[in-house]
C-alpha cells in the first residue's frame, strides 16, 4: 500500500481517500475544496503508515469500493485519526454473496483478468465506456488476491454510507443488507463510481 499526496497545501482540513482497485485518484480529480487530500492504494499489503497529520483541525476519512474493507483492515491495532469517515459503495465483507461482491463473480474476475477484460472493468465501473486503460495484470491480480484472502475486515465506525442504485460492481441490494441500521445516502442511478455528479469534497461528505 502506499499514500500519496493530492493536494498539499497547509488547508486546515486533510482528507484521506482509500481508492477502489486498478482506479486510480482521476476520479477525484474535479472535486473543489480549500482541503489538503492523500490518496491510498495498492492493497497488496497494509504496512504503509500515515504521514503526520497532528497538524490539522480535522482529517476526515473517504472509503471507496474495496477501501472500505482495506481501510478497516489497516485501521485495526493503530490509532484513529479520523473525525467523519464516510463509505462509498464497499462494506466490510468485500466478497460475499450476501453483503458484497459475490465469491464466483470475484474468482472470474481474477481468472480472466487481461487488458480486454479490464476495459470491460471500467466500463461496469462508470456505467459507460473508458478510455484506454493501461493494467499492471500480475500486481493487479496479486492485489485482488491479497483482498479476498484478506477476508472480513472488523466493523469501523462510519458517519455516512453513500450507495450507488445502479452499482454493477457491489450489489446496491447487497450493500444495503451490509450496512443495515446505519446512516444510508442512496445515489439514484448513480454507477459504482459516483464522483462526476458532485462538484466539491464538501458536497460528497455531507
Amino acid at each position: 500500500m502506499e499514500f500519496r499526496w493530492l493536494a498539499q497545501t497547509g488547508a486546515e482540513e486533510a482528507i484521506v481517500v482509500f481508492g477502489g482497485w486498478a482506479v486510480g485518484p482521476q476520479v477525484f480529480a474535479h472535486l473543489d475544496g480549500p482541503q489538503d487530500v492523500l490518496f491510498a492504494s495498492d492493497y497488496r499489503d497494509l504496512n504503509a503508515e500515515l504521514p503526520d497529520l497532528s497538524g490539522y483541525a480535522r482529517v476526515t476519512l473517504l472509503a471507496w469500493s474495496f477501501g472500505v474493507a482495506s481501510y478497516a483492515h489497516w485501521q485495526r491495532g493503530r490509532p484513529d485519526p479520523f473525525s467523519r469517515k464516510v463509505a462509498v459503495n464497499g462494506s466490510f465483507t468485500p466478497v460475499n454473496r450476501l453483503t458484497g461482491i459475490p465469491p464466483v463473480a470475484m474468482a472470474r474476475t481474477v481468472e480472466s483478468l487481461s487488458h480486454a477484460a479490464f476495459q470491460g472493468f471500467l466500463t461496469r465501473v462508470f456505467n459507460a465506456p473508458q478510455p484506454d486503460t493501461a493494467l499492471d495484470e500480475a500486481a493487479r491480480r496479486a492485489e485482488l488476491n491479497a483482498v479476498a484472502l484478506r477476508g472480513d475486515a472488523p466493523a469501523q465506525r462510519f458517519d455516512r454510507v453513500l450507495i450507488s442504485g445502479k452499482d454493477r460492481i457491489f450489489p446496491s441490494a447487497s450493500l444495503r443488507r451490509a450496512w443495515e441500521g446505519q446512516p444510508l445516502r442512496d445515489l439514484e442511478d448513480a454507477p459504482h463510481a459516483p464522483f462526476s455528479r458532485f462538484t466539491s469534497w464538501e458536497e460528497l461528505l455531507s
